[in-house]
């Protein structure tokens, strides 16, 4: 439009479609509310245009655009406020966060702030400018019409769980596109104006959006931005915000790893300083910080330090040992370390710290296994490494699974019983594995039907997983990876793991370690994946399906008019097509029918497959939160008299102020001058106040609000069940609204009351204004 190519009145008609649109989808009797993310989809898709085209707009058709304008206040006048507690990075005060300003509103604010300046930035590229004589020449033209989707019937089940199902779905057609990281203080964007902001961040998603493949390409995009000013702070913070991003960011965290990386490489005077500002200051906030939003923050930080030689200044965190082993900050320092020892060594890591020893002791173990028949120190010892020895022979003399099996049949559980013979059993065959990951799949592979034989129940399942960590106490990489890989070949059942990783064995690790968390989390993504992968196997069947019909309809057709063609010979009709060919023909038609019935049985097979998996997935979630409720219930500090939810988290008032050496970081100008700024040499920590049991509690919680939001699509079909029979009775609200966290409609009192007192006046406006003209 600025470049005279469409007419601005062309622009508008799209804009008031939209608006129309948006405007009935929030409407309480005419549209359907549970739809308003894709309403302020639309809303947000106008407002995103008018840094670029709002001086024009204004200028060639002010009355339209006013209309326009009025219509998109009227629209928030009538919406809800849009704030999800379940999809927030910072869990925080409930009462403060409605009050906060959702996307739309945010940008509606800005919006107008950019109105009220002549709708002049100096952040938008405004090339058509320099050839305006010439394009005022050429042709403008009109769009053609746009119609939006059909809004589906409401459900006629008005209930919570119907419209937070509806919600969801919507959610996931229409995302938010970004949600807001403020970790810098607001004086690092004091030479941006509100719209400013808005407009880099658009800049650097698309770059993110175009360039997901090319991060070499994508980072040279990022730090040549067309705008005046500097925006590392804001690049770090949107960068950040993608990562971070729940449910889940757009690409894989990788890629983001891989951006930061060359953003550093290319920027390394200033990008570098500001990712250190950023993981210092997520690292003050972490024990507010959701508990996925953690573990993808630990992940991303331990892999950009292994790229970096794994420097850190590691002593301005040596204060996290003196901590209690629960404190969050400990605990991601603990975590830190242990990622980077997977990706590196763990000498090299040891030396990495060398500045702060204190920190030595969060080090993990060196990782070698702990096989239990390496030393024959008693009788029972004795017994078992014999045994063990035995076994090691029969493998080495490549006996089969079934001579294995019959021998553990016959000399080991009558003898010394089921516990010892699975003991020596999983104990040899973990350490013929120990030497490699290779090692260990073949093992599993050529005798995996011996630990099948032994463990065809949950509670004997549980003994397995018990001595896989036994084994691998040492090395929680090295658990986790044998438990995933005796899942994937059926060893071990996914609700095995869950009753195992929830027992009394692992509860107390919670707040302390990640090492049951990651078990879990693979074994629900493992099953999860397994029902996406079904999916889109049926989906592409089903395609293949109508192509197989349509071949088969045409090869009959082929036959069909081949045979039909006859002559005339002595007064006689014969047919005039070759034999040959008409055989031909007909074996097209046999094939064509073959390979119909083999797709048709191959979709059939998918989907009892896909049926059972849907089966397990149910059972797997009744078991999950039933063991969740169990082991919460008993340690969840009671609700008061008057129904007042108890306070988990207490604020750490204990501060220490402590002198370290003074730091120098180099920091670019723009001027282009570099100079060395030193920080004071003094660092302000808070003691970490809250209890033992209060910090489980928010741990389990955390992990119980992120797996119901991760896993979302596959729970919301059983909600109702799971309501009733887990969450029904004496369930601990704090439970409940964990799990129920991502359905939350949260309406500030305010917003509510307006929805409440909108009159037919306002909505009849809103349809004259917007509706009638289009």
């Amino acid at each position: 439009m600025c470049s005279k190519v469409i007419l601005p009145s062309s622009i508008v008609e799209v804009f008031e479609t939209l608006l129309s649109s948006a405007a009935i989808i929030v409407d309480e009797e005419a549209g359907n509310p549970s739809w308003q993310s894709r309403a302020d989809f639309y809303i947000t898709c106008i407002l995103s245009c008018l840094p670029w085209g709002g001086a024009e707009l204004i200028e060639q058709v002010p009355d339209e655009f006013e209309r326009v304008m009025v219509g998109v206040q009227s629209y928030l006048s009538i919406r809800r406020h849009s704030q999800d507690i379940g999809f927030t990075v910072f869990d925080s005060d409930e009462d403060k966060f409605l009050e906060e300003k959702d996307f739309v509103e945010d940008l509606w604010d800005r919006i107008q702030v950019l109105s009220n300046n002549g709708w002049k930035t100096d952040s938008v590229s405004r090339p058509h400018l320099s050839f305006e004589a010439q394009l005022v020449t050429g042709k403008s033209h009109s769009l053609s019409p746009i119609s939006c989707p059909e809004l589906p019937e409401p459900s006629t089940l008005l209930t919570a769980f119907s419209r937070g199902r509806e919600k969801h779905q919507v959610q996931l057609k229409y995302p938010q596109r970004l949600r807001r990281l403020n970790i810098f203080s607001s004086e690092k964007a004091e030479n941006m104006q509100p719209i400013d902001r808005f407009i880099v961040e658009e800049y650097l998603l698309d770059v993110l959006h175009f360039f997901n493949g090319c991060r070499k390409e994508c980072a040279s995009y990022m730090v040549g931005l067309p705008v005046p000013f500097r925006y590392e702070y804001l690049m770090a913070e949107t960068i950040f915000s993608q990562i971070l991003l729940l449910p889940q960011p757009p690409f894989k965290p990788i890629y983001y790893t891989l951006v930061i990386i060359d953003l550093c490489k290319a920027l390394p005077g200033a990008f570098p300083a500001v990712v250190a500002g950023a993981v210092r200051a997520l690292f003050d906030r972490i024990a507010d910080l959701d508990m996925e939003c953690r573990t993808r923050l630990i992940l991303w930080f331990s892999h950009h330090l292994s790229n970096f030689q794994c420097i850190w200044p590691w002593e301005e965190w040596a204060y996290v040992k003196d901590l209690p082993k629960w404190a969050p900050q400990r605990v991601f320092v603990q975590e830190v370390l242990e990622r980077e020892v997977r990706l590196s060594y763990w000498d090299k890591i040891k030396q990495s710290i060398e500045n702060a020893p204190a920190l030595e002791q969060l080090l993990p173990p060196r990782g070698g296994p702990n096989f239990k028949y390496i030393i024959e120190d008693s009788q029972e010892g004795m017994e078992g490494h014999t045994l063990s020895k035995e076994l090691n022979s029969m493998i080495r003399a490549r006996k089969t699974a079934r001579e294995i099996t019959l021998w553990v049949e016959e000399n080991i559980i009558p003898l010394h019983g089921f516990n010892v013979a699975l003991e020596v059993v999983v104990q040899t065959f973990l350490d013929i594995g120990s030497k490699s990951f290779t090692h260990l799949i073949t093992v599993l592979e050529r005798y995996g039907q011996v630990i099948a034989k032994l463990c065809t129940d949950q509670d004997k399942q549980i003994l397995l997983l018990e001595e896989v960590s036994s084994y691998w106490k040492n090395n929680t990489q090295m658990t986790a990876i044998a438990i995933d890989r005796m899942m994937g070949y059926r060893l071990i059942s996914n609700l095995s793991i869950v009753r195992w990783v929830l027992s009394p064995s692992n509860i107390n690790q919670f707040h302390t370690s990640d090492r049951p968390w990651e078990i879990l989390r693979n074994s629900l993504n493992k099953t999860y994946n397994r029902v996406t992968d079904l999916r889109k196997e049926i989906q592409s069947l089903k395609k293949s399906v109508l192509l197989a019909e349509e071949a088969t309809v045409k090869a009959m057709k082929e036959y069909e008019a081949a045979e039909s063609k006859l002559d005339v010979v002595d007064d006689q009709p014969v047919q005039s097509e070759k034999p040959g060919r008409l055989k031909r023909l007909k074996g097209y038609v046999e094939k064509a029918k073959d390979d119909e019935t083999s797709i048709q049985e191959s979709l059939e097979a998918k989907e009892a497959l896909l049926a059972r998996a849907l089966e397990e997935n149910k059972a797997l979630f009744f078991s999950l939160y039933k063991s969740f409720k169990d082991v919460l219930m008993e340690r969840l500090p009671p609700v008061s008299a008057d129904g007042k939810l108890p306070k988990l988290r207490t604020a750490n008032v204990d501060s220490v102020t402590i002198d370290s050496e003074p730091s120098t970081m180099d920091v670019d100008h723009d001027d282009g001058k570099t100079d060395n700024s030193q920080s004071n040499g003094e660092r302000v920590f808070h003691s970490y106040t809250t209890g033992e049991q209060e910090q489980w509690c928010l741990c389990t919680l955390g992990y119980v609000k992120a797996f119901s939001r991760q896993y979302a699509s596959e729970i919301w079909p059983h909600i109702d069940t799971l309501d009733s029979e887990v969450f029904a009775g004496d369930v601990h609200p704090l439970f409940r609204n964990a799990a129920y966290a991502v359905s939350h409609f949260v309406l500030s009192k305010k917003k509510e009351k307006n929805i409440k007192s909108v009159s037919g006046e306002i909505r009849v406006y809103v349809l004259m204004q917007v509706v009638i003209p289009v």
